[in-house]
């Protein structure tokens, strides 16, 4: 008896050492770090999307009929529109400032266009997929974060939540297929926020195409830069290193002296050193759309320097710059005349753009 008591006494003592341990490992260091690294988390009001796949014990012939289900709920949904485009277009008006919203796109590549004074430039294609309209958030219940020297000074704007690319429904979790469930809308891969002003709102279930923006209209495009990984100072800030032979052992690619000595002998506030590189939100602004592609919802945006890499998504928005605002855009969105059954031509391009079927020498009779 007295060698079970202390055996129990044992595993007691041990399991107060681990967790012991264990508080001592998880209490979180104090301080405030200086350049605190990025969050790369998912956002706190998006669930968990993708489910965990198990065997349900389904053969092979209701696989197929559930595929075949699911397919035809998703074409019948992407051709129907929930949402009178008459009723909007006569409520709401574009005024000065107003802010409309934006689109989902993905980044497909680079391709060169010819412009017509001959010039040869390189544009991004960026491609419009499922984009619909999942969530409306009025402006007493969106509390964006503003960095702002005046903190009590607020403007009142909503955000609209915009949803990309269809995806299986079998593949994703319950609370998420939640959201769309109150929507109307076919699950969605990709979400996104856009601030819009109260007057720029749409239903839940209203699609959104290319035809959002017009050719010649100017873009800002923030996406993710290509994550690099962990990378020396080099590559990452562009130093030349040292020298290559006299006496130099094992430093060929390293920093060298940081200067940290003196009388406050610390590392300074944003001192280049190695570290994370890439995978951080950048934004390109001022673009000009120069082409635009209504079968495929393709955009052809002037430049190549879109940050991402390839089949990323980046939003697409309205430029802030004042010398560049677009005029007249689609208020609230472009919505198709079904009374005149007009369809625009597959290809805009803009007023500087050499279209490929366009002659480039015109030969003009001669006079007599």
């Amino acid at each position: 008896m007295a060698s079970i008591l202390k055996t129990i006494n044992g595993f007691q003592l041990f399991n107060k050492c681990l967790t012991r341990s264990l508080d001592v490992i998880t209490v979180p260091s104090r301080g405030k770090r200086m350049n605190p690294a990025p969050k790369k988390r998912h956002p706190e009001w998006l669930p968990k999307p993708t489910r965990v796949l198990y065997n349900e014990g389904l053969t092979s012939e209701n696989k197929e009929f559930l595929n075949e289900v699911v397919a035809q709920n998703l074409a019948s949904q992407s051709l129907k529109s929930p949402l009178n485009a008459e009723l909007v277009q006569s409520t709401q008006t574009w005024t000065n400032g107003s802010k409309r919203t934006g689109l989902i796109g993905k980044k497909i590549g680079v391709y060169p266009m010819w412009l017509k004074n001959g010039r040869k430039v390189l544009t991004t294609l960026i491609q419009i997929i499922d984009n619909e309209v999942v969530k409306y958030i009025p402006p007493e219940e969106y509390n964006p974060v503003v960095k702002s020297k005046h903190p009590n000074v607020r403007v009142k704007n909503g955000c609209l939540v915009l949803g990309a690319v269809n995806i299986d429904p079998q593949k994703i979790t319950k609370a998420y297929s939640g959201i769309f469930d109150t929507a109307g809308v076919t699950p969605k891969k990709t979400l996104m926020r856009f601030t819009i002003s109260p007057n720029a709102a749409l239903e839940p279930g209203t699609p959104l195409s290319a035809c959002h923006f017009k050719p010649g209209d100017y873009l800002d495009i923030r996406g993710k830069t290509i994550d690099r990984g962990f990378q020396g100072v080099m590559k990452r800030w562009g130093f030349h290193g040292m020298p290559a032979s006299h006496g130099v052992t094992k430093t060929h690619r390293r920093p060298g002296n940081i200067g940290s000595g003196g009388e406050m002998a610390r590392v300074r506030p944003g001192t280049k050193m190695p570290g994370h590189m890439g995978n951080h939100w950048r934004i390109l602004r001022g673009v000009k759309i120069l082409r635009i592609n209504t079968k495929y919802n393709v955009i052809w945006v002037l430049a190549q320097n879109v940050p991402g890499e390839t089949n990323t998504m980046c939003y697409l928005y309205d430029t802030v710059l004042p010398t560049r605002k677009n005029e007249s855009p689609h208020f609230p969105t472009y919505f198709p005349n079904e009374k005149t059954g007009e369809e625009l031509p597959e290809n805009l391009y803009a007023d500087d753009v050499q279209p490929f079927d366009a002659p480039t020498i015109e030969f003009q009779p001669e006079s007599s």
